[in-house]
Order: structure tokens, then C-alpha cells, then sequence
């Protein structure tokens, strides 16, 4: 680099130059712009994070029947709210493994039945409340009551008793589990005072900010919070920005009304990454664009119909056409290589007359009916077209329906018996497991209700032999490929965007898109 150059990043870094002047000075040295992005962007992280500001995200999956109750989150928005005012126990690193956030220290007993967390003292809520392990205790038994409606709910049936000695929450489950510090990472397990039971939908926490304007489905404004403890929140302010629509959500970042979005469309990826303000990450994960049946509703309550749905669909077709090489292929489960007990096992193909076989032994007659949208994963509609096509070789009619954007979270998904969703993954298997297949969850969206596969899956949290365990979770993969009502073409490779207005992306980051939905907490504003 020359010393002229230097000099000018230099002064971009302490803003005494605009942005514009930098490129426009860097072209006269004859540098190409995207040297000079590449320059920029060096310089700034060298620099380390910037304070003030706000940052601007524009996200899918935002509806306006949302709750602010994190209980009951189910999208991206709703993720990212979430984590601006509140925080868990433990979260997962950027690099993997865990790191402590509301507990400062974890322990368990020998046999990993009973489980100590070690609460910070010094920290307050956002309504100047202090914590307490008692905060603690009241949140974990709001999701873990019968009557609750939490997606931890799965999660929590597993802890026989829990209780307070000073500063420490106690967990004491049925049977040993060394996964459950990686169980209280779900997103839905935020602590709240009294654990929101005066008031579930407050978004009062322990986070970064507190949220100051909330328009459910549309837009968000959050303030940094004085009292946080961390070192998370850079920016004054994070405005949230509700776009479901990919191409309107994509051109809000091409004309900079956004500096980072979420779910950057596959087809689209490459298009944008040649902007010269843009960059796009793509992060292999374990995310996962499915079209789920329900198991216990007719005609899908037929195994070989669900089969004749699996061998009826050309993966390798979707994954070109739809992921356009951003993931890879999946095999009628929500587990890949991403996990850390993963094994490989044969991998089913696109075969019509096996589809047809089975469609004829299960003696349904007529067209079988899929609902869609944009806001179940991008490209969906699309993939609902491919699917009919490679269906129809077997003489299998598929009809599609084409639901609203609006309200597909809570009045299609998990209520429908058929239609196209999406998983971002889970930290471990039993996670993923307990949260959408075991018996009792209330987010079993296929319907799988199996005694064998539910035994399975506590078998293999009391199995502290690794090896035992991994064919204890590789025998569960077998069953729920045969015999669920999960159908899984492809994994997604998380696609994010962020302008050079914002600087600090961390790469290959654990957990969902948009760095586990922390971005615009980590990162800062540059220009």
C-alpha cells in the first residue's frame, strides 16, 4: 500500500473523510474499487469497534400477529428482537462451543443429573431491576409449566426439579444429559424479571438495548441499554425492518435505506455480491429448507404415501435450482454434518417408480395439496413447482396453494397438514430432536409421534459412552428418514449481506444467519 493510501484509510478511520471522497481518491491512485472496499474494510476492523451510530437491518419472517413474548418466537425477527433486550444462561461461541453469559460459572455432578449455574451478581434488568437466581428459576417454570405455550417446552420436560440456593439455579433432571448447558442456549429461554409471568411480552432483559417502538410485522427501534454489563451494542441505536419480500428486501441494502439483511436469496447472491458497497457471506450450517406432513392426518397418516413423497422428489435439482450451490443435499433428516454425533447413511434419490410403487400401495386417490410462501423459506414457491414436476413423472398430482406472507407462522405452519418450512438447526441433535420430534413437543410440526424413537432419544442423553451414543443417534436418524414426515431436499448455506457502512463480520460463526442473529450487536458503524 502506498503512503498516500495509507494515509487516506487512516482518515476515513477517524472519520475526518467520507466514504465517497476515500473511493473517489483511491480511483485517481488507480486502485479499483473493490481494492479500495477491501482497503477500507482492513483498516476499520484493525481499528476495532466504532461507538455511535445506528445500524439498519432488514429482515424476513416478521408477521403482525408476533408476540414479544419470547416464548413464543418463531421467526427471524422475532430471534433478533429477542436478543437485543435479553440474554440466556449460556451461549453458543462464534467458533463453537459454549460461552457463559447470565451464569458466570456451570457445573454438574458426576453422573450429569443434576446441573449448577452460577449466577452473576452486579447486573440489572432493563427497568433497573437487579438479577437474581430466583429471576432465573420463575423463567424456567413459566416454560416448563403444562399449560405453557413455549417452544422450550420439549426442552424443559426432561428436568424433574429445580431450585435456588443463594446465587446458584439448580437443575435436576430424570436422566443424566451433558447436553443441557447447550439446552438453555434456545432462544426462546431469555431471563426475564420474575420470569415474565407479570408480564411475558415486556421486553424487559438483561441485553444490550431496550426496545423503544414496536410494530409487530413492520419496524423496530431499540436504544442502547447504559446499565448493560457486556460488551456487546456499538451502535446508539438498531432499527429493525420488517421485508419479507426478497427483491424488495434486497434492493433496500443495494440503495443503502438498510445496512445488513438476512436470507439473501440464493438466486440473487452472486448478482449482489457485485456491488461495490456490498458484501455477502455464505456460512455452511445446519438450516434446512423442508416440506413437512403430518403423520397423524389422513392422507399422510399412510407411511407409504410419505415415502412416494421422499422418493418423488429430485434433491439434487433443488439444490441446484433453488440454493443455486449454496448448500447441499439433504436425506429426510434435520441432521448433518454440522452436528457433532453425525453419521452418514445411504442416501435416498429421486426415483418415480418407487414413488409410484408406494403411492399405489397406500391406495390414496386424487391431487394431494401443499401450501407455500415466500416467508417459509426464499424460493419456496419455486421449490413447491420443482416438486410438482418431478412428482408428476410418477403420476403423482401435487396442487399447490400459495398462502399469504402475513400470518403463514401461525396460521399455516404447524396447523396445516402439508407444507414447505424451514429449521435453522440446533446445537446438538438432542435439541433438534426434543424441540420438533419427541412425542411430547408442542413444535412436533411432522406429527411423528413414535414410542421407539422418544426412548431413543432419552437412551442416548443417559449414554455417556460417545461411541454408544453416536449409533443410539445414527438408529434415530434411520427411523425418522423411514418413517417421518419430514422431507428434506437440501441444507441452506446462511447468505447475509452487509454494506461497508458496518464493519466487524465474524465468518464461519455458529448457530443461525446473521452471526446467530448477533450481528448488529457486534458490529458497528464505520461511515
Amino acid at each position: 500500500m502506498s503512503k498516500e493510501l495509507e494515509y487516506l484509510s487512516k482518515q476515513f478511520v477517524a472519520r475526518k473523510l467520507s466514504r465517497r471522497h476515500f473511493m473517489g481518491r483511491a480511483a485517481a491512485l488507480g486502485l479499483t474499487a473493490a481494492g479500495a472496499s477491501t482497503m477500507l474494510s482492513s483498516a476499520v476492523y484493525a481499528q476495532g469497534p466504532v461507538k455511535g451510530g445506528t445500524i439498519r437491518v432488514g429482515l424476513p419472517g416478521g408477521s403482525t400477529t408476533d408476540s414479544l413474548d419470547p416464548a413464543t418466537t418463531t421467526n427471524s425477527t422475532g430471534t433478533m428482537i429477542s436478543r437485543l433486550w435479553g440474554e440466556p444462561l449460556v451461549e453458543l461461541a462464534p467458533e463453537g462451543g459454549l460461552e457463559n453469559r447470565l451464569a458466570e460459572e456451570v457445573s454438574a455432578s458426576p453422573d450429569a443429573k443434576v446441573w449448577t449455574f452460577k449466577i452473576r451478581s452486579g447486573i440489572s434488568f432493563s427497568n433497573g431491576q437487579p438479577l437474581t437466581a430466583d429471576d432465573v428459576l420463575a423463567t424456567m417454570e413459566r416454560h416448563a409449566g403444562e399449560d405453557t405455550k413455549s417452544g422450550a417446552l420439549g426442552i424443559m420436560r426432561g428436568i424433574t426439579a429445580m431450585r435456588v440456593e443463594g446465587d446458584k439455579f439448580i437443575v435436576e433432571l430424570d436422566t443424566p444429559n451433558a447436553d443441557l448447558p447447550y439446552l438453555m442456549t434456545d432462544y426462546h429461554l431469555l431471563i426475564q424479571p420474575n420470569g415474565g409471568k407479570d408480564d411475558p411480552a415486556a421486553a424487559i432483559g438483561t441485553g444490550p438495548y431496550i426496545l423503544k417502538e414496536a410494530d409487530m410485522g413492520v419496524r423496530f427501534v431499540a436504544e442502547k441499554n447504559p446499565n448493560y454489563w457486556g460488551d456487546m451494542g456499538h451502535a446508539d441505536t438498531i432499527e429493525v425492518v420488517v421485508i419479507n419480500d426478497d427483491t424488495a428486501r434486497m434492493a433496500a441494502i443495494q440503495s443503502g435505506q438498510v445496512d445488513m439483511v438476512g436470507r439473501v436469496p440464493p438466486r440473487t447472491a452472486q448478482l449482489v455480491a457485485r456491488a461495490p458497497n456490498i458484501n455477502v457471506h455464505s456460512t455452511p450450517g445446519p438450516g434446512h429448507y423442508v416440506f413437512i406432513a403430518h403423520c397423524n392426518t389422513a392422507p399422510f397418516d399412510n407411511n407409504d404415501l410419505r415415502m412416494a413423497l421422499k422418493y418423488g422428489i429430485n434433491r439434487e435439482e433443488m439444490v441446484e435450482k433453488i440454493l443455486f450451490g449454496y448448500g447441499s443435499i439433504g436425506n429426510d433428516t434435520p441432521i448433518n454434518s454440522s452436528y457433532p454425533l453425525f453419521t452418514e447413511m445411504e442416501q435416498r434419490s429421486y426415483d418415480p417408480e418407487k414413488a409410484k410403487f408406494h403411492f399405489d400401495k397406500s391406495g390414496h386417490e386424487g391431487p394431494i395439496l401443499l401450501r407455500t410462501s415466500d416467508n417459509s423459506f426464499p424460493g419456496a414457491p419455486d421449490a413447491s413447482a420443482l416438486f410438482q414436476q418431478s412428482l408428476s413423472k410418477a403420476g403423482i398430482n401435487l396442487e399447490i396453494k400459495r398462502e399469504p406472507n402475513d400470518g403463514y407462522w401461525s396460521e399455516v405452519w404447524n396447523a396445516q397438514p402439508f407444507c414447505t418450512s424451514y429449521w435453522s438447526g440446533r446445537p446438538t441433535q438432542d435439541q433438534m430432536y426434543s424441540t420438533a420430534y419427541l412425542s411430547t413437543a408442542d413444535w412436533n410440526d411432522t406429527r411423528f409421534f413414535n414410542e421407539q424413537f422418544d426412548q431413543m432419544l432419552l437412551a442416548a442423553r443417559g449414554e455417556l459412552d460417545e461411541a454408544k451414543r453416536t449409533q443410539i443417534y445414527a438408529d434415530m436418524g434411520m427411523l425418522l428418514h423411514n418413517e417421518g414426515g419430514l422431507i428434506c431436499p437440501m441444507f441452506n448455506d446462511f447468505i447475509d449481506g452487509t454494506t461497508n457502512r458496518v464493519a466487524g463480520w465474524v465468518e464461519n460463526h455458529k448457530g443461525f444467519d446473521l452471526m446467530n442473529f448477533y450481528a448488529p450487536m457486534k458490529m458497528w458503524v464505520v461511515g
